[in-house]
């Protein structure tokens, strides 16, 4: 790693000051580095394994917000809104819907719980689906919480999201609601709900009772069916804790593999110390992303193998990764092998070009495919090679995605990767935020941008 490629900035984990910080080489770890001079030198691992941080690579050539929606006063991450230092478009937005939730997590970025305060008026929904039209049109839709489906009017808050012109809209949710009451699955489905962002953390109860609180194996199972029966499209998202549930993916996967094509994938996202967590010193322990590369590989025998994952277009290359695969008769995988080049050496493309791309992709990939027929019997494998019409007709009904996000808190902070974030909150005070900006949380509860 070049001497500049080092350098960027972040924030004091205590008083969230902004900081020179150093990305520190150590041996095949990487440590940011910072130095408040006030509370002294924090440390945490951003990055460990192969490929290594300066391999793992995309580079983009800036898109310029336009228009500019917050004037540039502080710097950055003080005037998200967004600033004229930001450096991609939105991709996705993430609507809070309400703060109340049926659970009480250990670790939740939004702090959440039973006795969260009033749920925003429908009336002034519209209003902020009327304003994300306004500052990016054509953006995907994520309506979070919380926990949305404590809220019975959920159904009419797709709706208005539909007739505001947003074509893909989809629930991040716990998903006890949707496997208790059918007919609020039927209701979302016919409101025009495409995907069901399903917190899905492992196949035991062991691991929900320890991140969760509750043994929710089997309710979270109903919940996929629920959105199979009615043509709903899942991704299974697992909060990776070390010592938790690191040692389940590989489970996780061929489980997701079975229930396929109602699921449309698995979005890993190793856990982030923002909002509820224990505030132990650098936030607590991590798993990066080419160690959960690895993870997987080994744990599926090379079923999904590591090099078949790619930087995204999107959002920073430290960010995230990704692969496409068709789900074969019989239960096997087949990798789609990009047309792109491979990783690391392609020349810059445009920002804006790869968030349109990832829009797209993720509202075709993510949502149910036309005429969804929930899994029953397994299948039988091919006794042959599958012809090309086959092939064909196989992909439009059983595509399935794994990728990660590596979302940042105060530790691990850096603001040349925020800079380029594409998933972005609304916050009706300050705009567009990107969203490990309006999470980050200091040693002492206090967040920049949520309230």
């Amino acid at each position: 790693m070049s001497p500049a490629a080092n350098t960027t900035e972040s924030l004091c984990p205590v008083c969230l000051r902004r900081l020179a910080a150093e990305r520190v080489p150590c041996g095949e770890a990487v440590e940011l580095v910072k130095t408040c001079p006030d509370h002294g030198t924090f440390r945490a691992l951003v990055w460990k394994g192969r490929p290594g941080l300066e391999a793992w690579r995309r580079p983009k050539t800036p898109v310029p917000i336009r228009p500019e929606l917050k004037p540039s006063s502080r710097g950055c991450p003080f005037d998200c809104g967004l600033c004229r230092e930001h450096r991609q478009r939105t991709c996705t937005v993430l609507l809070e819907v309400t703060r109340r939730c049926n659970l009480c997590c250990p670790v939740c970025f939004a702090d959440a719980g039973a006795s969260g305060p009033g749920d925003p008026p429908l009336e002034e929904i519209r209003e902020w689906f009327a304003a994300v039209r306004g500052m990016a049109a054509g953006s995907n839709i994520q309506l979070s919480g919380g926990e949305p489906t404590l809220r019975d009017d959920l159904p009419e808050i797709v709706a208005a999201g539909r007739e505001a012109g947003f074509g893909f809209i989809q629930l991040n949710t716990n998903g006890i609601r949707l496997a208790q009451e059918d007919r609020f699955v039927a209701a979302l489905k016919h409101a025009g709900l495409a995907s069901v962002f399903l917190q899905y953390d492992g196949t035991d109860d062991a691991v929900h009772l320890s991140l969760r609180g509750r043994a929710l194996a089997g309710l979270k199972n109903q919940a996929v069916a629920a959105c199979g029966r009615h043509g709903i499209g899942v991704v299974l998202v697992p909060t990776l804790v070390p010592g938790v549930n690191t040692r389940g993916v590989g489970e996780l996967l061929k489980a997701a593999v079975r229930m396929a094509p109602v699921v449309r994938g698995v979005h890993f996202q190793p856990v982030a110390y923002f909002g509820r967590h224990p505030r132990s010193p650098g936030g607590g322990p991590r798993i990066t992303l080419p160690e959960l590369m690895a993870a997987i590989e080994d744990q599926t025998a090379g079923m999904f193998q590591a090099s078949e994952f790619r930087p995204p277009g999107c959002e920073h290359a430290w960010c995230s990764f990704h692969a496409q695969y068709l789900v074969l008769p019989g239960g096997g995988v087949r990798w789609l092998k990009p047309s792109e080049a491979p990783r690391g050496c392609c020349a810059p493309i445009a920002a804006e070009t790869g968030a349109l791309r990832t829009m797209a992709h993720v509202a075709r990939q993510w949502a149910a495919p036309s005429g969804l027929q929930p899994s029953g019997a397994p299948e039988t494998p091919a006794s042959g090679p599958m012809s090309l019409e086959a092939f064909l007709d196989r992909a439009r009904s059983h595509a399935f995605s794994v990728s990660a996000m590596a979302f940042q808190d105060v530790w691990t902070l850096d603001l040349e990767r925020l800079r380029e974030c594409c998933i972005h909150v609304l916050d009706p005070r300050h705009g567009l935020v990107p969203f490990c900006a309006y999470n980050v949380t200091a040693t002492d509860g206090r967040a920049l941008y949520r309230r």
